[in-house]
């Protein structure tokens, strides 16, 4: 039962919260929007609008798995000239699916420029455009794309601050 669950879990002990597998990244432009993808997924034999993502090596500084992953996927990366404020993390990872798997994923909006072409992995289809803060009201109403949910509910507190 639960109470001899909990005995063994507390017997563990606790090694703290664990570094993240993955990065989610907000990137914020200095004309204030959003860069976004539509990326196809497979799985839903679907194009979705989402976040830039990617796992993050072992050891890798979490700025530097930003960096390599929104150039990766989109040809922006982190802003050179706010180097110490270009990455501000959310306080903790979160989980993908905890009932599903004990990946973590640590959100971080990030203020990124243009910098290079995009070189995606192969197999990667993705598509990168920026979307106006002040539109994305209109952008939720009005996409007929699936969402990622990350992205979802970033946009959707966005769209309330604009109110």
């Amino acid at each position: 039962g639960p109470e001899r669950y909990e005995a063994a879990l507390e017997a563990l002990g606790s090694t703290g919260a664990p570094d993240p597998d993955a990065v989610c990244i907000v990137p914020l432009l200095p004309d204030g929007s959003v860069l976004l993808e539509r990326e196809f997924r497979y799985p839903l034999n679907s194009w979705v609008v989402g976040l830039p993502a990617g796992l993050v090596e072992p050891g890798e500084d979490l700025a530097v798995a930003v960096d390599r992953e929104l150039r990766e996927e989109t040809g922006y990366g982190l802003r050179t000239d706010i180097p110490e404020g270009a990455v501000e993390l959310l306080p903790q990872a979160g989980h993908s699916s905890t009932g599903m798997s004990d990946e973590s994923v640590q959100t971080v909006f990030a203020q990124v420029e243009k910098d290079e072409a995009a070189h995606p992995e192969h197999g990667e289809l993705i598509e990168v455009f920026t979307l106006p803060l002040r539109e994305v009201p209109r952008f939720l109403k009005q996409n007929p794309l699936p969402l990622g949910t990350r992205l979802q509910l970033v946009l959707e507190i966005f769209a309330r601050n604009a109110k």
